[in-house]
């Protein structure tokens, strides 16, 4: 069984930055993939970005594209989500996963941390 765990969120103004971490016990780390998914008030839970288990591959979704990078350092059973120029509409709940496989499916994610609330003041 794999715990997640993240950290990192806050308060912050449009146009900052904020580093989420979020840090895995209980497994072997390096054999999930790793995903950051995010639950704005009112909206479905969507899918921010994700890293193989290798960190040799990414991918984020179009709106973060340029802002938003993803990272993992296996060492310390890390993910990683450093966020740029944040907008009022990032504003959400964050929440990391973990999968065994890279490609995000429906029902992708087979363990999930409580999550971290990140609001952006505009």
């Amino acid at each position: 069984q794999v715990q997640l765990v993240e950290s990192g969120g806050g308060l912050v103004q449009a146009g900052g930055s904020l580093r989420l971490s979020c840090t895995a016990s209980g497994g072997t780390f390096s054999n999930f993939a790793m995903g950051w998914f995010r639950q704005a008030p009112g909206k479905e839970r969507e899918f921010v970005a994700i890293i193989a288990r290798s960190g040799d591959s990414t991918y984020s979704t179009y709106s973060v594209k340029g802002r938003f990078t993803i990272s993992r350092d296996n060492a310390k059973n890390t993910v990683y989500l450093q966020m740029n120029s944040l907008k009022a509409e990032d504003t959400a709940v964050y929440y990391c996963a973990a999968d065994p496989q890279y490609l995000v499916r429906v029902g992708w994610g087979k363990y999930w941390g409580p999550g971290t609330q990140v609001t952006v003041s505009s």
